[in-house]
């Protein structure tokens, strides 16, 4: 299948400039025609018998553009899927410019978390499909009332904390790596806190052993994490009530923080903080989307065997699953 990707810049309204222009990159199953708009500005078509099209939006960790992402959005558009990935340069803590997934930092307060979503960015990227939908290489070819918040690190956090439908109804399912709910203290929270999730969709939680990001951070907490996994294993015990058999803990063996990324860039963000991996990147790659897409495909899509996959993919055992299990 061929994937072709379009751009799109939309403005953050409650944002001051110059620092309020999130760039979009959108990922699409494509056909290749042989048209002169194909051959002259490289605009493809959609594969409309594919369609409509459910839509993942993609949250970035803090320093980490989105061409470390490129390869997960070109696997599961290649599945069927709209993937969107975007670029915002803001400051989320003052003095501070980076390029951020959109944190929205009072609703992480004691007193209105869990009441309000944290992700900053996904007003502005849900009217950007909007737009999509009515206009251009995708228009009309959208299902946006089944949109999958997925991310990484802190993108990850915002994800799962704001896939619900009392926050945003068109969202129906969410993924993350390398992400937890555990309290930052400078915030106001008591130490060694986890925080409830929405659980009120399904969700799928990884993370790696040798993930040193999270190993190396557990001071913002108050609490020194015995294993890397442990806030996120914590966070899939405690965050979530499950008994709907559509919550996942996914941890991968010898996989770090940046396992999700490719190639990774070691000149921005916390890099230098993790361990070394001691499996096959490849494989690694190969499970996180394997896993997600599965995922998707059962509980979004609902397509037939899906589910009996994803259920044999958790008895694997296969080379590089430390832990998979659901509730």
């Amino acid at each position: 299948m061929s994937v072709k990707a379009i751009f799109q810049a939309a403005k953050v309204e409650d944002a001051c400039s110059p620092y309020d222009t999130i760039h979009l990159k959108v990922f699409y199953p494509a056909q290749m025609l042989g048209s002169s708009l194909e051959k002259n500005m490289g605009v493809f078509p959609a594969d409309s018998q594919q369609s409509p099209f459910k839509v993942v939006i993609f949250f970035n960790g803090i320093n980490c553009g989105i061409e470390l992402y490129q390869w997960l959005a070109i696997k599961l558009a290649e599945r069927g899927l709209v993937v969107v990935t975007f670029s915002w340069i803001a400051q989320n803590l003052p003095g501070i410019v980076a390029i951020t997934p959109g944190v929205e930092m009072k609703n992480l307060t004691p007193k209105v978390y869990g009441t309000e979503p944290t992700a900053s960015a996904l007003p502005t990227l849900l009217a950007a499909l909007e737009r999509l939908q009515s206009e251009g290489v995708l228009a009309g070819l959208l299902d946006l009332q089944h949109i999958i918040l997925g991310g990484h690190s802190a993108g990850g956090r915002v994800a799962i904390e704001s896939a619900s439908p009392r926050f945003f109804p068109q969202v129906v399912a969410a993924f993350s790596y390398g992400a937890h709910s555990a309290a930052i203290m400078q915030l106001g929270f008591p130490g060694d806190t986890i925080l409830p999730l929405p659980d009120a969709l399904p969700l799928m939680l990884i993370g790696g052993t040798c993930d040193g990001v999270i190993a190396n951070n557990g001071a913002l907490y108050g609490v020194t994490w015995k294993q890397a996994t442990t806030p996120i294993r914590r966070t899939f015990q405690e965050a979530i009530s499950g008994g709907r058999d559509d919550s996942y803990l996914l941890l991968l063996e010898g996989a770090n923080h940046f396992s999700i990324t490719h190639p990774c860039d070691p000149t921005t963000g916390t890099t230098w903080l993790d361990f070394p991996v001691t499996e096959s990147e490849e494989l690694l790659r190969n499970l996180i989307v394997e896993a997600i897409g599965l995922f998707i495909d059962a509980h979004v899509r609902f397509q037939p065997t899906a589910l009996a996959n994803l259920n044999q993919l958790m008895e694997s055992h296969q080379q590089g699953i430390a832990l998979f299990e659901s509730k």
